[in-house]
């Protein structure tokens, strides 16, 4: 199965250039998406310029003597992706030995039929695989507690705008803390065993 891969700078480009086209393709076609596009786009350049990467964390990243590939399965339209993407790609950047490719969720269907949440293709996932292609560690769509709240707030049909509005303001409040923490505890289970 060849899945089409992209580097984040290629992502990040594809996401200018649909912003930027004059026509965009579906569903950028629509404008709710566009919208999303465009406010996902503005995130993740925030959380690059303000996010705080744990010592911790950089320690425990740069302790991997074995290289990997972290795939990230997204969409330029996912919200929680625009909060999480950043952090992955930074983490990634810390060790030369991480080789980090995008996957486009509705490009590659049969990937993240693999990788179901709930049965559901939610995204972001992160795929943590050896050198001989084998699943380390996945997480995702979301950490933890945040995904805790997104699943209260559809049990009790809360529209999609007040869980749009949740979701947003947990991510802007932790600052991506929780998710450095489940990334160091997957971190120290791989770097445990390659010893």
């Amino acid at each position: 199965m060849k899945i089409k891969t992209y580097s984040w700078q290629a992502y990040n480009e594809l996401m200018i250039d649909i912003l930027n086209h004059a026509s965009p393709p579906p569903p950028y076609d629509q404008a709710a998406y566009m919208d999303y596009l465009g406010l996902n786009h503005a995130r993740q350049k925030r959380w690059f310029k303000t996010a705080q990467i744990k010592k911790d964390l950089i320690q425990k990243i740069k302790q991997i003597n074995e290289s990997q590939t972290w795939i990230l399965i997204t969409e330029p339209w996912c919200g929680d992706a625009a909060h999480s993407n950043p952090f992955i790609v930074l983490l990634a950047g810390l060790n030369p030995l991480i080789d980090l490719r995008i996957v486009l969720r509705d490009e590659s269907p049969e990937l993240i039929e693999n990788y179901l949440t709930n049965g559901g293709k939610s995204i972001p996932i992160l795929i943590i695989r050896d050198a001989a292609n084998n699943d380390l560690a996945v997480w995702g769509p979301r950490p933890a507690p945040c995904q805790k709240i997104f699943l209260e707030l559809k049990q009790s049909n809360a529209s999609f705008e007040e869980q749009k509005v949740a979701l947003q303001n947990w991510y802007n409040k932790d600052k991506g803390e929780t998710l450095q923490r489940e990334i160091h505890g997957l971190i120290s289970k791989i770097v445990t065993t390659q010893k």
